[in-house]
């Protein structure tokens, strides 16, 4: 018998889906033991997934949650980076040519990262995200990427996805990162900071027009737009 695939929540459009969003947990750098959906990286993205489809059903948007089949990064083999490219592979075949925006958080967001070169990939959201030194950014070339990442961070360097989001300026569309000030990896203390960001770079980057927040983000100075306090 093989292996189980990985689950996948799906929060549907009304209506016609005209853009699907990816929402990728957290997780460690080694294990292969599974991700139950009490698993608490997992359940830490539920109300982000949630909040992502209530704003934006009406306007086509689908939100799918990945569940992982290992908890860990796990290299070489880069488990939920396979399971990423899985779920994509899921959503072109259920809906052709519609665009994918993802969102991440820890190491999902470092998965985001990865699987950006996705053709269908318009946006990645990386929240608090694990890119340690060195993590590559060729796969966002020519997408929009929006780091957001809280000052009081312990478990992903903040100073690490700065030095990320510097590099990948040279070959995105465009880049902005936001430092919420007094905020964890949890991202419990303002929550609705996190929630707030997220939708709105999601929507943009499957409808345009730009929430003021972040249209004064992508106006800013190079070095003003990557620390952005919140």
């Amino acid at each position: 018998m093989g292996e189980a695939e990985p689950a996948v929540s799906v929060w549907p459009a009304r209506g016609r889906t005209e853009a699907v969003v990816l929402v990728l947990h957290g997780g460690t750098e080694h294990s292969t033991g599974g991700v139950p959906p009490w698993k608490l990286a997992y359940l830490r993205m539920v109300p982000i997934a949630r909040a992502l489809h209530r704003a934006g059903r009406k306007a086509g948007v689908e939100v799918r949650l990945l569940r992982n089949r290992r908890y860990g990064w796990n290299a070489p083999a880069l488990d939920p980076v396979q399971d990423a490219r899985w779920a994509l592979e899921r959503i072109h075949a259920d809906h052709p040519g519609v665009p994918v925006v993802l969102v991440g958080h820890s190491m999902g967001g470092r998965v985001a990262l990865r699987v950006a070169d996705d053709p269908a990939v318009r946006g990645i959201c990386a929240l608090a995200p694990w890119t340690p030194r060195g993590e590559p950014v060729e796969a966002v070339a020519g997408r929009s990427l929006l780091v957001v990442h809280g000052t009081r961070d312990r478990m992903t360097s903040p100073v690490e996805s700065h030095a990320f989001a510097e590099r990948a300026e040279r070959i995105a569309a465009r880049v902005a990162r936001f430092e919420i000030a007094n905020e964890g990896h949890a991202m419990l203390r303002r929550s609705s900071v996190w929630t707030r960001l997220t939708i709105a770079f999601t929507l943009e980057a499957i409808a345009g027009g730009a929430a003021d927040e972040l249209r004064e983000a992508w106006a800013a100075p190079g070095p003003e737009r990557l620390r952005i306090p919140v």
